[in-house]
């Protein structure tokens, strides 16, 4: 079976990938970048069969032959994964150019490295070349069938990808924050005020008038014509006393309530669904 490179087999590859493109994708094995992929090989039927591999990481210039059952594409980390490829087996294969047909003593050559020597093989004496058996029944240029060996071309459950679609949902949280103060305090204003109060004041009255026994003759011995003779009389006058007194007028009690109300808001969400893209008549089993 022909070989093919991908864009001589369909210039509109792309487009089956949502305009992504394989080629140029980082190859790694395990963390250790060893190179890139230089080009696809498809067989007749447009299945992928190689990743062109320019190993130029571990050996520089060398391009090899990478089966896809031995690839898998992270198209989240845009590179490809290289399982279990060692440098010893980079170093072992056969090297691919660009202008080059691959043939199937080739394609042999290229198993016989990733086999490893694990499956039994068989000399074909017609060309040269180790072919291996699988069972009683023996592979060979003219009965060979990629699915025979399911390890190298198959893309298995293990290296499947899983696409994760997400969706955004509205959800509803509160903060406190402070939106301001309120400061009671108090101050002092002036006013006059007016108070009165009665007192009262002594004074002393003198009064002068007729003796009633006007005309009668002092008798001898009294205290007539003496000097000195005082009449005291204490006078008395109350002072008015005003003062300021503080007294409770109103007491002021602060306190805080909490009024609730429901607050909304509305967004647009958006959510991913699956589009699955056929090209001729593929079986899919849908499972939800």
């Amino acid at each position: 079976m022909a070989l093919h490179k991908i864009k001589d087999f369909n210039p509109d590859y792309k487009a089956h990938f949502g305009d992504r493109d394989i080629k140029g994708l980082d190859v790694y094995v395990a963390d250790d970048k060893i190179g890139s992929v230089d080009d696809v090989l498809v067989d007749d039927g447009g299945q992928f069969r190689y990743l062109v591999i320019n190993t130029g990481a571990w050996i520089i210039g060398k391009k090899v032959l990478l089966p896809i059952g031995r690839a898998r594409v992270d198209d989240n980390a845009k590179r490809v994964y290289a399982i279990d490829l060692t440098k010893a087996q980079v170093e072992a294969l056969p090297e691919f150019t660009n202008d080059m047909v691959v043939d199937y003593d080739h394609e042999e050559r290229v198993r016989g490295v990733y086999r490893g020597g694990a499956t039994p093989m068989q000399q074909d004496v017609s060309s040269s070349v180790d072919m291996p058996t699988t069972g009683t029944a023996m592979m060979d240029r003219d009965n060979y069938a990629y699915d025979r060996e399911p390890d190298l071309y198959e893309v298995n459950d293990r290296d499947n990808a899983t696409l994760k679609l997400y969706e955004e949902r509205l959800v509803s949280s509160k903060t406190r924050q402070k939106t301001g103060e309120a400061v009671i305090s108090k101050h002092v204003e002036t006013e006059t005020a007016t108070a009165s109060v009665s007192v009262d004041k002594e004074r002393v009255v003198v009064e002068r008038m007729p003796a009633s026994s006007t005309g009668t003759p002092v008798p001898t011995g009294t205290d007539a014509f003496k000097e000195g003779e005082v009449a005291r009389m204490d006078v008395y006058e109350e002072v008015p006393e005003f003062r300021k007194e503080a007294f409770v007028r109103e007491e002021v009690k602060v306190t805080k309530v909490v009024d609730t109300e429901n607050a909304t808001a509305q967004e647009q969400l958006r959510r991913e669904e699956l589009d699955v893209d056929v090209d001729g008549n593929p079986v899919i089993d849908n499972k939800i």
